[in-house]
């Protein structure tokens, strides 16, 4: 599935208020990707051919290192065997996990050693975490190679916390948005169907309802997005997500006071000066 250029670029506005609001766990500094790959290793959870593995992930973000970094990430590495018990091998990832996060600032590695702790601690919480933290990244993956092998991690690591507890509907809402934006199907309607099942079950669900708005304008469809956002906001007025959503939304519709609007409303959610003064911008740039 690709993304129609508005959403790939969307308002300049909406991404930088977005990333000032929520923030990233780590940067997302890409590796440049120029083949694809077919080995399989036991690190490869869910992988199929045609698709980039670990291995090859891995592989690619380890040239970005110099001497020194090699080495030291050479000895975490080793400490993955050498560790016996449990809280060894966990304490290992966690750390190999700050060095591509915190120290390299490459998000592949970075998440898949959150992922590798996940399921050796094999929590609920934990497994959830690290599942979102791939499909996040993957919605603005632009290498759909990547962008399946992120969704392939992320189907996994949801499907290890359904299994710990079956009525976790966030857990069934991302399986399905794994299959709506990670491009691991070709029939994405399995995925819609998934996230319409909790969405039918309960209207309220919030996580639902964003997910099916953002599939709706990945797909174009403009105003069944509107749909879901307004019945967001119906339920929880302080979303700011679906009220910058609805702006951007309007934008595009060239429905200028509405969007303004929106932007207006998301004022009283956001207590930051320098976003508040950006959105301010916004606003009378619309209404002129």
């Amino acid at each position: 599935m690709k993304k129609p250029q508005w959403i790939v670029t969307g308002v300049a506005l909406l991404a930088v208020i977005i990333i000032f609001l929520f923030g990233r766990t780590v940067a997302t500094k890409k590796e440049v990707v120029q083949e694809t790959h077919d080995e399989h290793d036991g690190h490869d959870h869910g992988a199929t051919s045609g698709v980039y593995t670990t291995d090859s992930i891995l592989n690619i973000a380890r040239k970005q290192l110099n001497t020194e970094q090699v080495n030291r990430l050479a000895l975490l590495e080793g400490s993955i065997t050498r560790g016996d018990v449990k809280t060894q091998q966990l304490e290992v990832y966690h750390q190999l996990s700050h060095f591509w996060g915190d120290s390299m600032q490459i998000f592949a590695p970075y998440a898949f050693y959150e992922a590798e702790a996940a399921r050796l601690e094999n929590s609920e919480k934990t497994l959830t975490f690290a599942a979102r933290l791939f499909l996040e990244n993957l919605q603005d993956e632009q290498n759909p190679s990547v962008r399946q092998w992120e969704a392939l991690q992320a189907k996994d690591l949801f499907e290890r916390s359904l299994k710990i507890n079956p009525a976790n509907d966030s857990a069934k809402v991302g399986i399905g948005a794994t299959y709506l934006f990670g491009g691991i199907s070709d029939q994405p309607m399995t995925g819609i169907n998934m996230i319409r099942e909790v969405a039918q079950k309960d209207s309220t669900n919030v996580y639902a309802q964003m997910t099916l708005a953002k599939g709706a304008m990945v797909s174009g469809q403009i105003d069944r997005a509107v749909d879901r956002l307004v019945l967001v906001n119906r339920i929880d007025s302080t979303n700011v997500e679906a009220i910058l959503m609805l702006a951007e939304v309007y934008e595009r519709k060239q429905d200028k006071k509405t969007a303004a609007d929106w932007y207006e409303k998301s004022l009283a959610q956001i207590s930051r000066e320098d976003v508040k003064t950006e959105i301010r911008k916004r606003i009378a740039e619309l209404r002129k």
